[in-house]
């Protein structure tokens, strides 16, 4: 295999789903297999450092003995376990608390120059420094967009914001120097600043007098998840070479994008990088598993990205010869496991052009309300009975990931009602026929029963890889959606029979929510135009 410093997976562990110790260590056993020698633990609060109690509470952060735990599983496995931390931005939930309103810039970002913020960061390195075995440490610092307009600019007007990052990546530097630490970075924020917001594209470059100002003891994350084109890769890596800094690349493993992975699309950008990762001689790599929006994707849905990807670093094109390594490697056949991504299949996305989602745009989206009916129509009638039938297939030969099968098989049972359910109740209504109105109630009635065994299913998932802490927002979500259908069942029947003569909602005519198609992984933006 070819030789890479770090090949490594980043997971996610900040977005609801803490996953269990004994997790990690299984999917440690799968990074093993497929020649990687890196994970790293993204977590934003997610854990318990001395002396910050709101650290982890109510969200399963990891203790130290969890870290010590997991870092001598992996290390007897030769893979190197190093902290992800947030330094900056991406303090989501953190900044609910009012207990850290006086080190909040705005949004979800720390306030520069405040040195309550680097005594709580120095708490942070304190516990990484000595729960993990290694000295390496990736800090963060990504899309702080707003940074330095909010509490900063009150409290001390407008400052140059590449002056001010550069500032505080100095100190974080310093005390990560302090903790014996070799920090990397993501490297979105020197390339935003300079070109309008702008991270890809041709011709972005980041002025000269910024780039030396850059600690050059901390490395550059340059991440893409999107691009299809090789000259894109190698553009952009041309760009951080002017750095003195060296250059790690983040690619995607795509299983942030609602219930299901989406394999076609990891693949489809991912051959490309890692040809441009060989070209430029790039000798750190991680692939990262978001968990964007709650976590409804397991993060072992996309082992066969994972093991594709390994293959595609050492040169391995050949998806036959991929496809009889996973299975040797796995037991379990490749083309079973790629069929996890069956819910978010279109017509758009089964190319892997477009991140399509349909099973969670259309899932959530309101019987009544319809933000992406539009979307659907467009589709049209998506083949989720078909879905369904594949994946329980699938799920006879998938050993000890029959649950993810079984759990995404429900799902498109559901959709197979559900995905439509919208637009056909809002064109019955619109004929002003009662009958045709009528005759919708008992597909309510069936999506509700189909609902109860996919909830069923998800929160045994759910239960099998993660901590609890979380669970509570896929069950609001969920039995909120139950109690809706219900809702609006009741308000059809009540019109059918004359008890009420208008349905103010379905006179509403639906707009276009997007160019994108059946794509948005936000719960709030898809369920309803008012406030959540």
């Amino acid at each position: 295999m070819k030789g890479y410093k770090h090949f490594g997976v980043m997971l996610d562990c900040s977005r609801n789903a803490v996953m269990k110790p004994a997790v990690v260590k299984k999917l440690i056993d799968y990074l093993k297999k497929f020649g990687y020698n890196t994970l790293e633990l993204y977590t934003e609060d997610t854990f318990r450092p001395d002396g910050e109690p709101y650290f982890g509470y109510l969200r399963g952060g990891y203790t130290g003995a969890d870290i010590r735990e997991i870092d001598a599983y992996a290390a007897a496995r030769g893979v190197e376990l190093i902290p992800c931390i947030q330094t900056l931005a991406h303090f989501t939930n953190l900044v609910k608390l009012p207990a850290y309103g006086d080190i909040v810039d705005t949004a979800d970002i720390l306030l520069i120059d405040e040195e309550k913020t680097y005594a709580l960061l120095d708490k942070l390195f304190a516990f990484a420094a000595e729960n993990f075995t290694s000295r390496y440490i990736n800090i963060g610092m990504d899309e702080a967009h707003m940074v330095g307009l909010g509490k900063y600019l009150d409290k001390h007007g407008y400052v140059d914001r590449f002056d001010l990052l550069v500032r505080h990546l100095a100190r974080v530097a310093e005390i990560a120097k302090k903790y014996g630490f070799k920090p990397h970075m993501w490297s979105d924020m020197f390339f935003r600043l300079g070109n309008h917001g702008e991270y890809y594209g041709k011709g972005l470059h980041v002025a000269k007098e910024v780039r030396e100002k850059v600690p050059d003891n901390v490395d550059l994350i340059y991440w893409d998840y999107y691009h299809a084109d090789e000259e894109m890769y190698d553009e952009m890596f041309a760009s951080h070479k002017e750095f003195a800094n060296d250059v790690w690349f983040a690619g995607g493993a795509w299983c942030w994008n609602g219930f299901a992975p989406f394999h076609t699309f990891s693949m489809q950008t991912m051959k490309p990088a890692m040809k441009s990762v060989a070209k430029n001689g790039v000798e750190n790599v991680l692939i990262t598993m978001w968990g964007d929006n709650g976590k409804e994707c397991s993060s072992f849905a996309v082992l066969p990205a994972l093991y594709a990807i390994r293959q595609y670093a050492d040169g391995n094109f050949d998806e036959e010869k991929i496809a009889r390594g996973f299975e040797e490697a796995t037991g379990i056949p490749y083309a079973d496991f790629v069929r996890l991504e069956l819910p978010n299949a279109t017509r758009g996305s089964v190319s892997g052009t477009i991140a399509e989602n349909p099973a969670k745009c259309l899932l959530y989206s309101d019987c009544f309300l319809g933000i992406f009916d539009r979307a659907a129509e467009a589709e049209g009638k998506i083949p989720f009975a078909d879905y369904a039938a594949a994946l329980s297939d699938s799920a006879s030969r998938a050993g000890e990931f029959a649950y993810l099968f079984e759990t995404l098989a429900s799902l498109c049972s559901v959709m197979e009602l559900k995905g439509m359910l919208g637009v056909r109740t809002r064109a019955a209504y619109r004929s002003g026929d009662k009958k045709a109105v009528c005759a919708l109630l008992p597909d309510y009635e069936e999506t509700l029963v189909r609902l109860k065994d996919f909830y069923a299913r998800f929160k045994g998932l759910w239960f099998k890889e993660n901590r609890p802490f979380g669970w509570e927002v896929q069950e609001a979500r969920l039995g909120g959606l139950m109690l809706r259908i219900r809702s609006c069942a009741d308000r059809l029947r009540a019109y059918a029979e004359g008890e009420t003569d208008r349905i103010e909602e379905l006179e509403e005519d639906i707009l276009p929510f997007g160019e994108q198609g059946l794509e948005c992984n936000f719960y709030r933006s898809i369920v309803s135009r008012s406030e959540l």
